[in-house]
């Protein structure tokens, strides 16, 4: 199959050359000329504007997006220039869903189709595959299917679902979630889940790494709780060596556990990372669809904060109540440790 694919970062040029191993012809355009330089000596077609790619594309055409949010719609907007109907836009960036119905409907009345797909994968996804959930109208997501099946991770070697072969597609690492912004949303609640399961590895192996603070001299003073039993807290627990056991038959076990635990086992200690982690947005809008729905979420919601405060967003926060602590008592901060 011929498609296009703007935009090679990370993802993006890892996809193109997953396509390529597939056997589609991938045109390829990115403001980084030597992006696309080094895709077209693999083996893709290479452009040199948004304009050239849509003209070595054959009818109907389809043009996949791999950017970030901010540049989508000006992409859009340049692609449509360049157009016939019946092309098709794809978006496998991490838009937000509600936008996706606004460019279905737009893009509709210039007689083209739009999909949204939701792709989680990663650097992984050369050679893992990517798991795509996809929003559109039926039609163009089935014109799709060979190349969503070619980046797709397939069934591999996880044990199938007695019962998956009556979930079409989805054992294969591919779903035609529903209508347009289908599968932005679903994409959307699965990167909420992914703060949420990140914040409980990361509190879980806090708490541990601090289980030998009996060991530890204890300050006594009146700003400093006691440790009132410190022989309780007595252990030097070797992180690396305990994600690598979870991994081994645990409940808690997952692919996101294994690159916790290769993190782990290269330096312990974690010294190159600062602790500062962002979000792409998609914790935000999982978290306005749950108030909209009336739906609680409070554990998703309390990973997002934690991602705030880690980038100092509290510290105004800590500095009003550290001065009304100061103010009713008197009390002195305790300089950082």
């Amino acid at each position: 199959m011929h498609i296009g694919m703007i935009g090679l970062g990370r993802m993006g040029a890892n996809m193109v050359r997953r396509l390529l191993r597939g056997g589609h012809t991938v045109v390829v355009f990115d403001v980084n000329s030597k992006a696309v330089t080094d895709l077209a000596t693999e083996g893709a077609v290479g452009a040199s504007s948004v304009a050239d790619l849509c003209a070595k594309l054959s009818g109907p055409r389809h043009v996949w997006m791999m950017l970030p949010v901010a540049f989508v719609d000006g992409t859009i907007a340049e692609l449509v220039k360049h157009l016939s109907s019946d092309d098709c836009v794809i978006d496998g960036g991490n838009s937000y869903y509600i936008d996706d119905i606004r460019r279905a409907k737009e893009l509709a009345a210039r007689g083209l189709h739009y999909v949204d797909v939701g792709v989680s994968g990663g650097v992984w996804g050369l050679e893992r595959g990517y798991c795509q959930m996809i929003g559109g109208d039926a039609a163009a997501v089935a014109r799709l299917d060979p190349v969503l099946r070619t980046l797709a991770p397939g069934l591999g070697t996880i044990s199938r679902n007695p019962d998956g072969a009556k979930l079409g597609t989805a054992e294969s690492g591919y779903l035609h979630c529903g209508p347009s912004g289908a599968g932005h949303f679903v994409k959307m609640v699965h990167n909420g889940i992914e703060y949420g399961l990140m914040a409980a590895y990361a509190e879980g192996l806090g708490i541990l790494r601090h289980a030998n603070l009996g060991k530890q001299s204890q300050e006594h003073d009146a700003e400093t709780t006691p440790l009132r039993h410190p022989e309780h807290y007595q252990y030097d627990f070797d992180l690396a060596a305990i994600t690598e056991l979870w991994r081994r038959g645990s409940v808690v076990g997952s692919w996101l556990l294994d690159l916790t635990a290769q993190a782990m086992a290269n330096d312990p200690n974690l010294a190159k990372f600062g602790g500062r982690v962002s979000d792409s947005g998609e914790g935000r809008w999982t978290l306005a669809a749950a108030n909209d729905e009336g739906v609680p979420a409070p554990v998703l919601a309390a990973a997002l904060f934690g991602r705030f405060s880690s980038r100092g967003n509290a510290d105004f926060t800590n500095k009003v109540m550290s001065a009304q602590r100061f103010a009713f008592g008197g009390h002195l901060e305790k300089p950082h440790a």
